[in-house]
């Protein structure tokens, strides 16, 4: 078995979940890219906005390395929301283009300090005070939580699935097998409700 380092382990979990919320606004129309697909307002492109200004933060402003080229909206302190939907002005191209130089800017805190390098993550307050390693698993977790999100929104929209497009670690069932489990799954939770409700 080959041993890597822990930091080189985090961090490549880290890149998986940025690839799989890349590759989950890729080939859609404009407007089902921005479209809301929740009730609180819930969309892809916001998705990529928000964890944007995550890394920006957590990899940057914690460290004392800021982003230099940072939007106005992200102190945008009228639409507390700004970094969670992308106005009409805001191109597809222009969020994901920050978001590469963003995640480049992570990768490079990143490679440069060690996991015990110490930092403060503001908008913590007191118990702001950590380490790279901390904001390692922070972040692998909030990226890895949000691409699941958005893999259950991608799937509402056109039926794409997992994590990657050559490796959707899903079973390539057809559209009649998929629809016979997932009557299997409806009919087992009817019936378990129906017992729930009989005791």
């Amino acid at each position: 078995m080959t041993r890597i380092e822990p930091k080189a382990a985090l961090h490549q979990y880290l890149r998986e979940s940025r690839d799989a919320v890349r590759w989950k606004v890729d080939g859609l129309s404009e407007y089902d890219v921005r479209r809301p697909l929740t009730p609180t307002g819930t969309n892809l492109l916001g998705m990529v906005k928000h964890l944007t200004m995550c890394e920006a933060g957590y990899f940057g402003d914690t460290f004392e390395r800021p982003f230099a080229d940072k939007p106005t909206w992200w102190d945008d302190d009228d639409d507390p929301q700004a970094d969670w939907w992308a106005t009409p002005e805001e191109s597809r191209a222009d969020i994901l283009d920050l978001y590469e130089r963003v995640t480049a800017h992570a990768d490079a805190t990143i490679e440069a300090l060690p996991l015990d390098a110490p930092g403060h993550v503001p908008w913590w307050g007191s118990g702001g005070d950590v380490t790279l390693q901390q904001v390692l698993v922070h972040m692998v977790a909030e990226v890895a939580r949000h691409a699941g999100q958005v893999d259950v929104l991608r799937e509402g929209i056109d039926g794409r699935t997992g994590m990657e497009e050559d490796s959707t670690n899903v079973p390539e069932y057809d559209e009649a097998t998929w629809a016979a489990y997932r009557d299997k799954v409806e009919q087992a939770a009817r019936t378990a409700a129906a017992l729930v409700d009989q005791a």
